[in-house]
């Protein structure tokens, strides 16, 4: 722990004047304060670049500034004058970057110029573009099979780097497409098109306007997705209630101050969000809603023995559900004690939010992560969407299921083909447009490309952006996994952790960044992004990239596509001269999504692309959207330890997925240090746990494994019984890898069955967090 570690609470609202200052403080740390504010002036606006931070979507009323503190941050970082270069990697080997913190790693700069990996002095040195791809393309044809390679994509790229990434791979003959949302958002992917027919949220940004409530259930809105609190603010305003479902109280989710609201910012005021605020358990959430549902059928019951209106819409469940007879036994099968056991809140409290969904005629349902990560992950979601279903919230306006996306384009990236598991439909109609075979095999998603490494399958990684390596589970196993692979590639704008875990020969290859002009033969060109409510919307870069050596992600993918296929009939070329010809391929291959893409493109707001459900269109088996079982109340398997807690890992507020801002969490009240783990007072009691004294978690597995984490501090800090949290990737150690949700395979971070022990260490700094 730092020295100068300290924790004092956080008493102001969210936004606001902090928010102004961190975002000024971001700008002069990284030493662009004056070209950093021109070009948050173009974030998010038609001629301007996407943000990279978030998949929000742009809202319907204009605004000059159309950023958050986040967006800011990560402008700054990128757009920062700090060049990590070759004299910078001739100062230090691998093993010496091994021995500091990623916050260290963000802070030294732009990647300049292609490296590779020299065994015989632990550095990186220079190595040029040709030379780059010669090593990937021998690499890859050296492979006994295809399949001995995993090709990684992280939620930045853009759809048209993500489609051709997509060809390349299954062109060289391998569906191993292990991908970031894997880790997040996967159970969406997997679990809601057995409800709805899709896999994706049903709501456009308007609906907020519409709303008569809105649940936000596992998200951290105020960290993860700022500009959500805008709409959020407004529906407040409407006197709209918002009903938030958390383990952890948020400070956002308690008092917002928008930054660009003159009056609140002149006169230090603010706005009240949740009206009401559900202390569920970990793993709760499914009693929740169960509980939810029970109290409505009891409801509609007492309406009908009364002659009153109904509570459920009955021509919505007749006309367009299938299985509401089941789900009734289920839930009449339920018991009230076990739902207040599990959820960890009380029935009246259930009861209550109940009745405000019943009076609501147009419901919002957003989840975030704090839902998708658990090991029945995709089945909770799965009931929010019957939740949905009994009141007819699909394809009305100001109602739908809202799923809060992370990455500025992995919802993208889905759609346009990264995805382990094709449809042998779409992999028809890519082999008709390019002229090949594809491969029909399914794929690796993240675990499965991790266990390939373990067990030897696996010999090469290339890594479209991210960090895979501290974004994955069991860090030290992957770590010896990782090093024993024949090449890994990391494509990336900045160094990272992932670049320092590498295979026997490595690559760093440098790409010019969102914000960024990129010019090429025919001229400068765009790419395109597609938001958490699935509107494809253009990006323009406006910054000279901080060097001429990078390349665009589109070109390095071609690029990589020539020296591995050279007898490829495939145009690699033209499409690095001319993104136009990306777009024409994707309309082409996808017609219902894309037809027109460069036409309708050039509008400013872009377009919207089809979602069945809000036309009340079910493209499931059963041609209706089914209400679907969960099987008992347990979102994770029980474990049988009277000493079990179980640990969420989270993310500061000074953090955007694994990048590092600061070792800071202001919301939260902790400086300068991230080894702490938050918990409930009274369990610290029961086990004899002191405010502010250093403890160790150790994972609760019956794999033989010994995980533990040292070091941490315990703050007393409004977590719901049973339940404490900590940051990743500091306790990404501590999830087996084996732990992960049942349908699609995401790792369960939400859910870790851990028991704290103490630890040997003097106690931490004095200091006081007191409950929000």
């Amino acid at each position: 722990m730092a020295d100068d570690a300290h924790f004092a609470p956080y008493t102001h609202p969210a936004g606001g004047w902090g928010a102004a200052k961190a975002t000024a403080k971001a700008l002069l740390e990284q030493s662009v304060a004056g070209k950093g504010s021109r070009a948050l002036l173009a974030m998010n606006h038609p001629d301007g670049f996407k943000c990279p931070s978030c998949a929000w979507p742009n809202p319907e009323r204009e605004k000059t500034l159309e950023f958050c503190e986040n967006g800011a941050k990560a402008l700054a970082f990128e757009a920062t004058k700090r060049r990590v270069d070759r004299a910078f990697f001739a100062r230090h080997s691998v093993a010496d970057l091994m021995a500091h913190s990623d916050y260290w790693l963000e802070e030294q700069g732009r990647l300049t110029e292609p490296m590779r990996y020299d065994p015989a002095t632990d550095h990186y040195i220079p190595v040029g573009w040709d030379d780059a791809f010669a090593i990937i393309g021998d690499s890859l044809r050296g492979l006994d099979h295809p399949d001995q390679a995993e090709f990684y994509t992280s939620g930045r790229t853009s759809n048209e780097a993500a489609f051709l990434y997509s060809v390349f791979v299954r062109a060289y003959g391998t569906n191993n497409f292990p991908d970031c949302s894997n880790m997040c958002h996967e159970p969406t992917s997997r679990g809601l098109p057995m409800s709805i027919g899709i896999g994706k949220g049903t709501v456009v940004i308007g609906d907020f306007a519409k709303a008569e409530a809105i649940f936000i259930i596992g998200q951290n809105t105020g960290t993860n997705s700022p500009r959500m609190m805008t709409e959020l603010v407004h529906a407040r305003k409407r006197g709209v209630p918002i009903v938030a479902v958390n383990p952890m109280p948020e400070r956002a989710l308690i008092r917002f101050t928008e930054p660009q609201d003159p009056v609140k910012m002149a006169t230090f005021g603010s706005t009240p969000i949740a009206s009401e605020f559900c202390h569920v358990r970990i793993g709760g959430d499914a009693a929740f809603l169960k509980g939810m549902m029970k109290t409505l059928f009891a409801m509609q019951d007492a309406a009908e023995a009364a002659g009153a209106p109904n509570v459920l819409d009955l021509d919505f469940i007749r006309d367009h559900t299938a299985g509401f007879d089941a789900l009734r036994a289920d839930i009449d099968a339920t018991d009230w004690a076990d739902i207040v056991r599990v959820s960890g809140l009380e029935e009246e409290q259930i009861r209550r939010v109940a009745a405000i969904y019943a009076r609501s005629n147009a419901t919002i349902m957003c989840f975030g992560m704090g839902v998708t990560q658990h090991q029945q992950g995709a089945r909770v979601i799965q009931q929010i969407a019957n939740m949905l279903m009994l009141k007819g919230n699909f394809g009305k306006p100001g109602a739908g299921i809202c799923p809060v996306r992370g990455h500025s384009n992995v919802q993208g990236d889905r759609t346009v083909g990264i995805d382990e598991k094709p449809t042998d439909a779409y992999l028809d109609r890519l082999g008709s447009v390019f002229g090949f075979a594809p491969p029909r095999a399914h794929g690796h998603h993240v675990v499965d490309s991790v266990k390939a490494m373990i067990d030897g399958t696996a010999r090469v990684f290339i890594g479209l952006g991210g960090n895979f390596i501290h974004a994955i589970p069991d860090t030290e196993i992957a770590y010896e996994a990782m090093r024993r692979l024949d090449l890994t590639v990391g494509i990336a704008t900045k160094l990272n952790r992932g670049h320092l875990v590498h295979g026997r020969q490595a690559l760093i290859l440098p790409v010019i960044s969102r914000s960024e002009i990129d010019v090429q033969a025919t001229g400068p060109q765009f790419v395109t992004i597609e938001d958490a409510m699935s509107n494809v919307t253009a990006s323009r870069g406006v910054l000279e990239p901080s060097s001429p050596h990078l390349r665009s992600e589109i070109e390095i993918v071609c690029r990589m596509a020539r020296a591995t296929l050279p007898a490829s009939t495939i145009p690699w070329e033209q499409y690095v001269d001319d993104y136009n010809l990306i777009r024409d391929r994707l309309a082409d291959v996808y017609p219902d999504l894309f037809a027109d893409f460069n036409t309708r493109i050039k509008a400013p707001e872009g377009f919207h692309l089809t979602i069945p459900p809000r036309n009340r269109v079910w493209k499931t088996s059963s041609g209706r959207a089914n209400f679907l079982l969960f099987d008992g109340l347990d979102e994770d398997r029980p474990v049988d330890d009277a000493a079990m807690l179980r640990l969420s890992t989270i993310r500061s507020h000074d953090q955007y997925n694994t990048t590092i801002y600061s070792n800071s969490d202001r919301y939260r009240g902790v400086y300068n240090t991230r080894m702490v783990v938050f918990m409930n007072r009274a369990d610290m009691a029961e086990q004899g746990i002191a405010d502010r004294s250093h403890v160790a978690l150790e994972t609760i597995a019956d794999d033989g494994i010994a995980r533990r984490v040292d070091g941490l501090v315990a703050l007393a800090y409004p977590m719901s019984r049973g339940s404490i949290a900590g940051y990743y990737p500091e306790l990404n150690s501590l999830m087996p890898l084996d732990h992960f949700d049942e349908i699609s395979g995401t790792p369960a971070a939400k859910s870790i069955p851990v028991r704290v022990v103490a630890d040997s260490r003097n106690q931490a700094p004095a200091g006081d967090l007191i409950p929000i």
